[in-house]
């Protein structure tokens, strides 16, 4: 647990083929099922400073209490994930800690000296940010906001997790509104 964060909630991965990572964490590392959408629908996304529209494709799935992420970018948006991958790394690329109090949680990062660099939201109660943290591949940081439908899908993913038997490794994500 960091003492700054608390818990690290989700290890992200950017990788080049989705569908071929899903399938090997499924298959060869027994974890899943894994909640694909083809094209994640961020809002307000910015990447430092500046206003982009951004298409990725993301898996999420569940070892335990650790949530696994798989990103790949669709399009050559400025990303730290494009960043990240013409750097020439792929694999694990940020640690996210999630939190129920996002405005207060950032306002103490940005006071303690971390530099946002990427945000944007996802569905309501589902914003993000990633700090200007990476001095070595895997080491950015994201703050993820859980309390809304976000939260609820995460919920949703850790317990699909429990107890899976390998059936139906990729599953769509289900509608956030409707969580």
């Amino acid at each position: 647990m960091s003492r700054f964060f608390g818990d690290i909630r989700q290890a992200g991965y950017v990788v080049n083929d989705i569908e071929a990572a899903m399938d090997y964490w499924s298959r060869v590392l027994g974890i899943g099922p894994w909640f694909y959408n083809p094209r994640v629908p961020i809002v307000n996304y910015t990447y430092r400073g500046e206003r982009y529209e951004v298409h990725n494709s993301v898996a999420l799935a569940n070892s335990g209490p650790l949530q696994m992420e798989l990103i790949q970018c669709r399009n050559d948006t400025p990303s730290m994930y494009r960043d990240f991958l013409q750097a020439g790394n792929t694999g694990l690329q940020h640690v996210a800690y999630w939190t129920e109090n996002y405005d207060a949680d950032l306002a103490r990062l940005i006071a303690q000296g971390f530099k946002p660099v990427m945000g944007g939201e996802v569905g309501e109660k589902g914003r993000f940010i990633y700090f200007d943290t990476e001095y070595h591949p895997g080491t950015v940081i994201e703050l993820s906001e859980v309390a809304g439908p976000k939260g609820k899908l995460f919920k949703m993913i850790r317990e699909a997790s429990q107890g899976w038997d390998g059936t139906d490794p990729v599953r769509p994500f289900p509608d956030l509104s409707t969580l």
